[in-house]
């Protein structure tokens, strides 16, 4: 089955509809592509995915691997910021962003559950941790150079 931009002008109830029925349409055997811009929404529905520019197929595979290919990024929640990039400099870890209460490292690689030990073990209090990918529509953006730049 082919839909394109099936979601587009509905409603977040018909919005929710149209997905659940294209779960359950593949849920039954069936391949269902979908042509659209709303990139979120393919993020939600998807199990694998194409990215297109300019009439060339420049990535397609899982959606999962396709993202994979992103660095990814781990968000720090600390009380201890100054501990927690030394600790992150002596893995060889960069910090990419600095707020009130957290950091942003890139994790090269690195699993999670390694570079909390090693915070932990240096004695720096974690509050929270999570990986952190762009969105697929950041991902395409990044990949094709289209769009603009935006100030969020």
């Amino acid at each position: 089955m082919i839909l394109d931009e099936p979601t587009n002008g509905l409603d977040p109830q018909g919005t929710r509809e149209v997905r659940t029925l294209i779960r359950e349409l593949n849920a039954d055997g069936t391949t269902v592509l979908v042509s659209s811009h709303l990139l979120a929404e393919i993020e939600q529905v998807a199990t694998h995915v194409g990215i297109m520019s300019a009439g060339h197929l420049l990535r397609q595979g899982s959606l999962e691997d396709v993202l994979q290919v992103v660095d990814a990024q781990l968000r720090i929640e600390t009380t201890e910021p100054d501990a927690a990039s030394r600790m992150l400099a002596s893995l060889d870890l960069t910090v990419s962003e600095r707020g009130p209460g957290y950091l942003l490292s890139a994790m090269r690689d690195l699993p999670a559950d390694r570079i909390n030990a090693a915070l932990v073990a240096a004695g720096v209090p974690v509050h929270g941790l999570r990986v952190e990918r762009p969105a697929l529509e950041d991902f395409f953006v990044q990949l094709t150079g289209e769009g603009f730049d935006v100030v969020r």
